[in-house]
């Protein structure tokens, strides 16, 4: 297949580098300033392992003709505009495979290029872009899931599945795919509001009275969410949000909250706004996300005045 990776930042900088590597036929659709940047390759930096990776890039102004797989891997604030960008890249067979937190860009998407074009998808990497360009790995966990919004196991997902499957990351052809995107979309969701309404790591907040408490009404309220939206999350899936969000002398931080702190652009409007409008269309109280979402709104306005 021939692919495009529109972004390589962490995400598609991470999965796109690996595809590389396993000999894919991979293009990067990036900005100009991007594209210097990764003139002298890809440079990957793991726990384990240090490489550069050569690789081809196209700006927008550069794609002229259509690729069997699009992949989009950018912020939520970019996706509009990478949505048209993409356009000469879609022909008739194309799919278009998004990896963004949330659900709304599926209706983005599926609004500009017909819904049997998008198919379902989500990774989980803890990575991040440093200063000289590079992609830093700060753990071995690396995972795809990919799917046919239906739930079908189509010849095109399956084929798609033979060709992503490569070695890097852990790759699983879902079942569900919609139900694991939202189940994700719940654990950055009160992870985002327990960090940012606190401003603090995990471990720090549920050393405080009434810090687990709340860290656990957090969870209950996206938990709430998704199951009134059909997707009910799992005794399974519950036990890991709430060890992993109420871990004593815990560092994690949800990235929502460091984007913040660093004052980067972020995803508070895509990831708890979003989940706010769909808990009020489906008559679901969520105080503390809400209040999470104000406390953003604040901080931006004062920020960018």
């Amino acid at each position: 297949m021939r692919i495009l990776v529109a972004g390589a930042g962490a995400t598609g900088g991470y999965f796109g580098g690996r595809l590389v590597q396993a000999g894919r036929d991979v293009t990067f659709l990036v900005r100009p300033r991007r594209a210097a940047e990764l003139s002298g390759g890809l440079r990957l930096r793991g726990p384990e392992e240090e490489q550069t990776i050569p690789v081809r890039t196209v700006t927008a102004e550069e794609l002229d003709s259509p690729f069997d797989l699009v992949i989009v891997a950018v912020k939520a604030g970019a996706l509009e505009a990478v949505a048209e960008q993409v356009a000469p890249a879609v022909g008739p067979e194309t799919m278009i495979l998004p990896f963004l937190n949330g659900m709304s860009h599926l209706d983005v998407l599926t609004a500009r290029y017909g819904r049997d074009r998008v198919l379902g998808g989500l990774v989980k990497v803890v990575a991040t872009v440093a200063e000289d360009g590079s992609i830093r790995q700060m753990n071995p966990l690396a995972t795809m899931s990919i799917g046919e919004p239906s739930g079908e196991r189509t010849a095109r997902v399956e084929e798609l599945f033979r060709e992503l499957d490569v070695p890097g990351y852990k790759l699983t052809l879902a079942d569900d795919i919609m139900a694991a995107m939202w189940h994700k979309w719940v654990f950055i969701a009160a992870a985002g509001t327990i960090t940012c309404l606190m401003r603090g790591p995990v471990g720090d907040i549920v050393a405080c009275d009434g810090g687990r408490d709340f860290a656990l009404a957090a969870i209950a309220e996206a938990e709430a969410v998704s199951a009134a939206a059909g997707h009910p999350v799992s005794e399974r899936e519950h036990g890991l949000s709430v060890r992993m969000l109420t871990e004593p002398g815990s560092s994690f931080t949800s990235s929502l909250y460091r984007d913040v702190t660093a004052a980067l652009p972020h995803e508070g409007e895509h990831i708890l706004g979003q989940l706010v409008a769909r808990a009020d269309a489906l008559g679901v109280d969520v105080p503390l996300t809400r209040l999470a979402l104000l406390q953003l709104r604040v901080h931006d306005r004062l920020t960018r005045g």
